[in-house]
């Protein structure tokens, strides 16, 4: 197929290529608003292109790889300098719709600790089913280097997945069981509920309070929840809505009326081992507008 010279032709190509691009921009570089970025410079790229394109897919492809990977240089340049802790933007899951890939917050994490070719070699090939030599060709690396790649990638995140997947019901009782837990300080309750070896890791960017260092351990975590209900009460925490983050259970909270924030639980044997609290007010914009979308949707009916 060569590239059309119709604009109608060209945007439905491209429109029909965004949402595939989208999640694969998000999962290089875990942040919407970075992704929502690459996906536009590609669509200017795109616009310009006089060459002939015989799969459009894999030029598009090609083109967001690339750019993805420019932005990661920068964006390991300002996490030397991010304050506390760095987890991805939240991607909500708001219905019940199979999530498109299986990558959890979890391993996204993991994809975190690889180097930007690993990770890119990893998701065109396993996640988004990228013929090899395709990748090598994105990737300016001959097919061995780009297997070895994905090898080494694909060590990293098999140790990260969860051996034990939690049924959706019995994750989203014990997301639930864990918001009234803490926000009350029932100790006796987080007890039953958390993990010997839990670990709490909170993103606040330096924008709002959020605690700096991973807090490990459960007798850690039991005292941490029980000081905060002895300082701050239930501090006005209201839960907005149950929700999956990344492909883990969790929920939507506020805080006061005043700072929303993300919730999301890793859970194996029926007991909580991660939990991941998003609170820096500029990865929560998707958020804001799902939750104002979902409110005008439901005033609407």
């Amino acid at each position: 197929m060569r590239r059309v010279s119709q604009p109608d032709e060209s945007t439905r190509i491209f429109e029909t290529q965004r949402p595939r691009l989208l999640r694969l921009a998000y999962r290089m570089l875990g942040s919407l608003s970075e992704a929502e970025d690459v996906v536009q410079d590609a669509w200017l790229r795109w616009q310009r292109a006089d060459v002939a394109v015989e799969i459009p897919a894999a030029f598009l492809s090609r083109v967001v790889t690339r750019l993805c990977l420019d932005v990661i240089k920068s964006a390991r340049v300002r996490r030397e300098t991010y304050v506390g802790e760095w987890l991805p933007e939240p991607l909500l899951e708001m219905t019940d719709e199979e999530p498109a890939d299986n990558l959890t917050l979890t391993l996204m994490m993991a994809l975190e600790r690889l180097s930007p070719l690993e990770r890119a070699a990893f998701l065109l090939h396993d996640v988004f089913g990228v013929a090899l030599n395709e990748v090598a060709t994105t990737l300016d690396r001959d097919a061995g280097a780009v297997r070895q790649l994905a090898v080494r990638a694909r060590k990293h995140v098999h140790e990260a997945r969860p051996r034990f997947p939690v049924a959706q019901e019995e994750a989203d009782r014990i997301a639930e069981a864990f918001f009234s837990a803490s926000r009350s300080g029932d100790t006796q309750a987080l007890k039953l509920l958390l993990a010997d070896n839990v670990v709490l890791q909170s993103d606040g960017g330096g924008r709002v309070m959020a605690f700096r260092n991973p807090i490990v351990g459960i007798e850690r975590m039991l005292r941490m929840f029980a000081g905060l209900y002895r300082k701050f009460g239930e501090r006005g925490m209201v839960m907005l809505r149950p929700v999956w983050i990344d492909g883990l259970p969790g929920y939507v909270s506020s805080e006061r009326g005043e700072i929303l924030q993300t919730t999301a639980l890793e859970i194996e044997n029926g007991r909580i081992t991660g939990i991941y609290i998003m609170r820096n007010p500029d990865k929560l914009k998707h958020v804001e507008l799902a939750l104002a979308a979902e409110a005008q949707a439901g005033r609407a009916h």
